[in-house]
């Protein structure tokens, strides 16, 4: 929270019950103004990690992905990993988390629509409160953080 402050990043805090997939978050997320999301921890053929955030409800594409952010084929990131980059477990996978990664352990890629979204909604490191912030703002921290940030039109299955 201090640095949305120092950056003079306006956001917007929720409480609420913990929740580990999206299915379980469509309750409270009526309640919340805003895109939400959900987050894939992946790795790639190379070792490299990425996180890559998407609309809740989008069904992305793995085998296209690739692809369109630049590696060849993924598979999902192992939890132990996931904690030893970004310090969090799964169900509270966020962009946020990033503060506490190597510049460069993992690239973020941000779909292009919730780049330019006035609010997209994001865990702050736990799965029990919300914050909803800008998309150009949760860029503006990720790179305040030493980060990269790719944004990119993320494949989709129908």
């Amino acid at each position: 929270m201090a640095d949305l402050a120092a950056l003079g990043i306006a956001f917007a805090a929720h409480e609420h019950v913990a929740v580990f997939t999206v299915a379980e978050s469509r309750a409270i997320d009526a309640a919340i103004p805003g895109a939400h999301t959900k987050n894939l921890f992946l790795k790639d053929a190379a070792g490299a990690f990425w996180l890559v955030t998407v609309p809740a409800d989008a069904r992305v594409d793995l085998k296209a992905l690739p692809q369109a952010i630049g590696c060849k084929r993924v598979s999902f990131g192992k939890p132990d990993d996931m904690t030893r980059l970004l310090g969090i477990t799964p169900g509270s996978v966020t962009p946020l988390a990033m503060i506490d990664a190597a510049p460069g352990s993992v690239t973020v890629v941000l779909e292009h629509g919730l780049a330019a979204a006035p609010r997209i909604n994001v865990h702050p490191l736990r799965n029990t409160g919300t914050l909803g912030l800008a998309g150009a703002d949760v860029l503006r921290l990720l790179r305040h953080w030493g980060h990269a940030p790719l944004v990119a039109a993320i494949p989709i299955v129908d």
